[in-house]
């Protein structure tokens, strides 16, 4: 008898109901994820995140009621559990860092959902980033431009050794599950770490995280 696979549930937002048609048929043609649930504005999205808590939410940035990006600050702020996959058709930079922003683990362009959408929501599912080719290069220009305007002192000669390896790991997007693997620790030291390395770096979200281990070259050897 093969073991049960445990499926990764799926909520679908979207306004136009060809478009989430599509995507629940790509969807539930993989055999380790299922669409639980769909919505057509950005308020139905909110009231099915709560009945539903699905693991990954994959959220149109453009709907009547209420639009993506705001759905998603009032989804991650209720429920940081679920992780969202912004769709849109914009690839330009502005576009780019409100979503982000947000809360948002990824985003995700319609022209390329054939292609990257199913390992994006594998992605962000176990608790890292999916971001396209050119999101990478655009997060480090605007930190760099960040640095440029407001210089400030660096201050990662202040963290341990341990500490910058969760840094690393952290912005790799290892969950504290694993990174507590990797290192021999608890889930619960791995949080206490990142809460200081958060402080001492003097940064805000994941996204400023990623943005740090960039500029800082800390990621080389993984890209």
């Amino acid at each position: 008898m093969e073991p049960k696979v445990s499926k990764i549930n799926v909520l679908l937002a979207d306004d136009h109901m060809v478009v989430r048609l599509g995507l629940k048929a790509l969807i539930d043609g993989e055999p380790d994820m299922v669409v639980v649930g769909e919505a057509g504005n950005g308020l139905e999205a909110i009231a099915q995140a709560r009945a539903l808590s699905p693991d990954v939410i994959v959220m149109d940035i453009s709907m009547p009621e209420l639009d993506g990006l705001e759905a998603t600050r009032r989804i991650r702020a209720e429920l940081p559990q679920c992780h969202i996959l912004i769709l849109t058709v914009h690839a330009q930079e502005r576009y780019l860092f409100p979503v982000l922003k947000a809360g948002a683990a990824g985003y995700v362009l319609k022209s390329t959902v054939d292609t990257e959408l199913l390992d994006a929501i594998r992605t962000v599912a176990k608790g890292g980033a999916f971001l396209y080719p050119s999101a990478t290069r655009m997060l480090l220009e605007d930190y760099l431009n960040q640095l440029h305007s407001a210089p400030q002192q660096d201050t990662y000669d202040q963290l341990s050794e341990r500490e910058r390896e969760v840094l690393k790991l952290l912005a790799l997007g290892y969950t504290a599950g694993q990174i507590a693997d990797k290192l021999a620790l608890s889930p619960k030291t791995v949080e206490t770490y990142r809460t200081r390395i958060m402080e001492k770096l003097n940064l805000n979200s994941r996204v400023d995280l990623v943005q740090y281990a960039l500029a800082r070259g800390l990621l080389s050897e993984y890209t």
